[in-house]
């Protein structure tokens, strides 16, 4: 819901920094692979309970996701790199959950479980869409720049990007924030269902 926006504010920075990093000879799936792995990093913090840290790392990691695209339009975004991103994030959101069930299992494992669950339905709704958009040849107005079809939702990665920093920062409250972002998720799942069936229709 806030990805757009969120986009446009921080384009102009992502664009400066992009020009640079391709002056300086790095590439775009280079930056797909270092993000991903900085966002392990702060997997592995917060399962050590080290929150604050992962909270700070999964900043950097998320910035990384966002210079690599604008790095990929620099010159020619690929196929390969389109999947290595979308494959990678989906990765890096699974890696959350499962580190604050690690860090505390009694008490986080159950949320855990299903915050992952709601992100299947989350993930699988749109990665079928897309697949079926792209087959179809639809094109999205709202994401033009994406690789494949980006179906917008009520959940998005803004929101799971706040999501996850505010588990971080107030972990005590972390079943709350699960089972709530949880909602939000299965609302995100059923409106992509339905749009996917009158579109498709």
């Amino acid at each position: 819901m806030l990805d757009r926006q969120a986009t446009a504010l921080i384009k102009p920075a992502v664009l400066y920094l992009a020009k640079l990093v391709k002056r300086a000879g790095i590439t775009a799936n280079q930056i797909s692979l270092m993000g991903f792995l900085i966002g392990m990093a702060a997997a592995f913090l917060i399962a050590n309970s080290a929150y604050l840290t992962g909270a700070v790392v999964i900043l950097l990691s998320r910035s990384l996701d966002a210079l690599d695209g604008a790095v990929a339009r620099l010159s020619k975004p690929t196929d390969v790199g389109g999947f290595l991103d979308i494959a990678f994030d989906f990765l890096f959101y699974a890696s959350i959950p499962l580190a604050f069930a690690l860090s505390d299992p009694e008490r986080n494992a159950l949320p855990a479980a299903v915050i992952l669950a709601a992100f299947i339905g989350t993930g699988s709704s749109f990665l079928a869409f897309s697949v079926i958009a792209t087959k179809r040849g639809m094109t999205s107005l709202d994401y033009p720049d994406k690789s494949f079809f980006f179906l917008g939702g009520l959940t998005e990665a803004t929101e799971t990007l706040i999501c996850f920093i505010a588990m971080c920062v107030y972990p005590e409250f972390f079943i709350e924030l699960a089972y709530g972002f949880s909602a939000l998720c299965a609302i995100t799942t059923v409106t992509r269902i339905w749009w996917g069936y009158k579109a498709f229709s």
